[in-house]
């Protein structure tokens, strides 16, 4: 038997409770939890909001980010071995549709998504297809491979783009945009603007190395933007999910400009459409990870130095999850991790 923080029943909250150690199919590993994560999806989840709601159907094994080691291996997986340290891509994708087909899995017509459409990881042990596994250097710090998966959105989101020289808004100081930062700032970004209303995130931001850091309750990231730069700004990260967000940060653009959305809304947005039409912008929709590109550019700006250690600022045991979910809605953290 093993610790598991599942969803029992439809409704907020979650249980610890006693379950089975998972059997692992012939293509799966066993991985032994280490350290795990808790992303804004697990908080929805959580508190169970209308997306949960829809999604989830329990009981379910939460939480999707995590470092573990590899205790068992299924007898037909090869390439991996016993002991290693490991995280794994998220996503379990079918290998048979076009986008499988073409190059393009991260946005399979079929995907499973750890944690919420099978069980996950907050747990003492997992069962993860073997395919999605990625190894990590020993000598590598396990608390950021634990957060391994919002870092690949980051990368993704940001590298969309050649951010060298260039003058860089993001929108949204939330984890990602916390790694957009760092990533802008190791790629050699002309500037940095980074906004948000939240003063612990904005603190983050300058600690990561953005240059300008607005409070988009208080100031005009548009006319500060234009008024630094005196033209706008290069590239638009938004990483926020909010309409106002959105409109300042493409008001702050040059012509000519790119934007990746990344940021999820919770209702539909009014775009000023003739805006991004006449100012000749691309846009460009950012879902999840390039499996696997992303994950090499990922390992190569780790190891030339990319530092997002000071975005994991509390960690918990299993047993605080609640006091863990409670830090995560009042807003005064940014990654949390679970210790089993």
């Amino acid at each position: 038997m093993m610790k598991a923080l599942q969803k029992r029943v439809a409704g907020p909250g979650l249980e610890l409770c006693e379950v089975e150690i998972p059997s692992i199919r012939p293509d799966q590993v066993l991985v032994k939890i280490e350290m795990a994560a808790i992303c804004g999806t697990d908080l929805h989840i959580y508190n169970w909001d209308t997306w949960s709601e829809n999604r989830i159907r329990p009981p379910r094994t939460v939480g999707h980010e995590f470092t573990g080691r590899i205790v068992q291996l299924g007898k037909d997986v090869v390439g991996l071995r016993e002991g290693m340290l490991v995280t794994a891509e998220g996503h379990f994708t079918c290998g048979r549709c076009y986008y499988c087909r073409t190059g393009q899995g991260h946005i399979c017509d079929d995907v499973k998504i750890l944690g919420v459409d099978v069980d996950g990881i907050f747990a003492e042990y997992a069962a993860v297809d073997a395919k999605n596994i990625w190894p990590l250097k020993e000598d590598g710090d396990p608390a950021v491979g634990a957060i391994h998966d919002p870092l690949g959105n980051a990368v993704h989101a940001a590298y969309a783009h050649c951010l060298t020289g260039q003058n860089v808004v993001i929108t949204g100081c939330g984890p990602i945009g916390l790694f957009c930062v760092a990533l802008a700032r190791q790629a050699g970004a002309r500037r940095i603007f980074a906004s948000d209303v939240n003063d612990y995130r904005m603190d983050l931001a300058k600690k990561l190395g953005a240059d300008y850091v607005v409070n988009a309750k208080e100031d005009d990231l548009a006319a500060i933007v234009h008024q630094v730069t005196g033209i706008g700004a290069d590239i638009l990260l938004e990483m926020s999910g909010s309409r106002q967000a959105l409109a300042s940060g493409l008001d702050a653009l040059r012509k000519g400009a790119a934007v990746s959305l990344l940021g999820i809304f919770s209702d539909r947005v009014d775009m000023d459409l003739d805006g991004v039409i006449f100012k000749q912008l691309t846009l460009y929709g950012i879902n999840g990870r390039r499996i696997f590109d992303t994950w090499f550019q990922m390992e190569a700006a780790l190891e030339a130095g990319l530092d997002v250690s000071p975005v994991i600022t509390h960690r918990f045991g299993f047993e605080e999850y609640e006091e863990a979910m409670a830090l995560m809605n009042s807003g005064r953290c940014s990654k949390v991790l679970l210790l089993p």
